[in-house]
């Protein structure tokens, strides 16, 4: 832990440049090997999981509240900003009160036996970190995203994702070949495909795979699966986007294998 906050008004001061940076770029943490997580929630779900603070930011007019101190008393570093500096480091149309900065985790290797989530260059922030969010909420724990998926530690992902990175392996910027390390067969979701969803014989554990906004599974990949199945939209075709198709899917996934969802567990979510 930190002695006390030290406080900084410059602009140009180094650390003010690289939070900047971190924050506004979405792939600043690949060059910087650093995340920045912007509000009290999403620092607290990263101290909840045990995970090293190495710097807390806090704006100068939220210093006084208890809960924002706390968090901030326990990274090793501590700085305060005045509110107009921190808004400009901020990337949200209403800023956090408190940021902080963590050591990007070292990739893990691919687990060939468990449950995944395989994202085929899904390209929306949004929708990344809301199939995240699912991954977890419905006992997946490995998200591969390959070439051309939106970057999964970025600030707009990390937002969406609203804690969800923690309780996950994430491996990212894979290509195709290495889902040659799962042993567990491959399922994709398409609107086109002939077999639906609640019928078929779904494997457990399997490796789902959600794509493109707009292509959706490359050809390539759904040659690779097992099973390609269809989610059954009477209101109307392909009205579902992919982080909801994603939820159903998974949602699915978890009733066949009998699993119980119990209050309070998995990450929390605002409501």
């Amino acid at each position: 832990m930190s002695g006390g906050p030290e406080r900084i008004t410059s602009r140009h001061n180094p650390l003010v440049a690289r939070l900047r940076r971190l924050a506004q770029d979405n792939a600043g943490y690949r060059r910087d090997g650093q995340l920045w997580l912007e509000g009290e929630h999403l620092c607290a779900a990263a101290r909840a999981r045990g995970l090293a603070v190495a710097l807390a930011v806090l704006d100068e007019e939220a210093a006084d509240a208890a809960a924002l101190q706390m968090l901030a008393g326990q990274a090793a570093r501590q700085v305060l900003l005045p509110h107009a500096l921190f808004r400009s480091i901020s990337a949200l149309e209403s800023p956090g009160r408190i940021g902080c900065v963590l050591p990007l985790p070292a990739p893990p290797a691919i687990d060939a036996q468990a449950a995944s989530v395989v994202l085929d260059r899904v390209q929306d922030a949004g929708n990344v970190g809301s199939i995240l969010r699912s991954a977890a909420a419905f006992g997946v724990r490995q998200v591969l995203a390959l070439g051309g998926t939106a970057a999964l530690w970025s600030p707009k992902v990390l937002r969406a994702g609203m804690g969800a990175h923690f309780a996950l392996r994430l491996v990212e910027g894979l290509e195709a070949a290495a889902l040659d390390a799962l042993a567990v067969p491959l399922v994709a979701a398409s609107p086109h495909a002939s077999e639906i969803l609640g019928r078929a014989a779904l494997p457990q554990p399997c490796a789902w795979i959600f794509g493109h906004e707009g292509q959706g599974v490359s050809a390539a990949l759904r040659a690779r699966c097992a099973l390609v199945l269809r989610i059954p939209q009477p209101g109307g075709e392909e009205s579902l986007n992919v982080a909801a198709a994603a939820a159903v899917c998974l949602y699915e996934s978890m009733r066949r294998a009998g699993a119980a969802a119990t209050p309070g567990d998995g990450v929390p979510a605002k409501t």
